[in-house]
């Protein structure tokens, strides 16, 4: 296993700097390179442990439960929740849900979490790069994108070799698609739970993120 040495000491600045640093970066032109571990920080955890290009704690996931849990919060390096990535009850397809924030904490508040994706896993027998589809569950208001817009995801996770596009109906009818994300191996890193996330620019490195967390929950259950 390839050595991670994270800068601990300097997460919180690193985690008000993230937006900036992807602003910046977008005004460049330039994408957001992620490096993302596959373990936890805490002893005995579960999750994912996600640096930049710095080497400076950006995302983590810390879970206990064992198997596959049904919720997952993102959060960053201070441990302020972003995302939490349900998976849905009941549900005669594989499905999941995306929510703004803690889901969980925010359940019994009098405004709850505003749901913004779900994502159903594609089941096919036929030979397919299609893995998932995150469909809007309200409009986001996100920059650069249309209320309409979805995220294919196509590829192989166990590979670590996945494309995320963004697709929006064009005024003539048909679908537009740009790639907004990539995974694929790190370079001399030793197996597959040290990784690269590429983020292009214009798209939210979070939500990224919480993706390949969607992937790893549908391969598990």
């Amino acid at each position: 296993m390839t050595k991670v040495h994270p800068n601990v000491a300097a997460a919180a600045a690193v985690a008000a700097s993230l937006a900036a640093a992807a602003a910046e970066e977008e005004k460049k032109g330039e994408a957001v390179s992620l490096t993302v571990w596959r373990r936890s920080l805490l002893f005995n955890g579960k999750g994912f442990t996600v640096f930049d290009s710095n080497g400076d704690l950006v995302f983590r996931v810390e879970t206990y439960a064992g198997g596959s849990p049904r919720e997952v919060v993102l959060m960053d390096a201070d441990g302020r929740a972003l995302l939490t990535i349900r998976r849905k009850k009941l549900s005669l397809a594989d499905e999941w849900l995306i929510y703004d924030g803690d889901a969980a904490a925010s359940s019994s508040a009098p405004t709850p979490a505003p749901k913004r994706f779900t994502a159903r896993r594609n089941i096919s027998l036929l030979p397919t790069k299609s893995l998932a589809r995150l469909s809007p569950a309200r409009a986001s208001g996100g920059a650069g994108d249309a209320p309409s817009c979805r995220y294919d995801v196509e590829g192989s996770y166990a590979s670590r070799s996945l494309e995320m596009f963004a697709c929006a109906s064009s005024a003539s009818g048909g679908d537009q698609r740009r790639r907004v994300a990539t995974v694929c191996r790190k370079e001399a890193a030793v197996g597959p739970d040290v990784f690269r996330l590429v983020v292009e620019p214009g798209f939210e490195p979070a939500l990224a993120m919480a993706v390949v967390i969607l992937l790893d929950q549908m391969n598990a259950s």
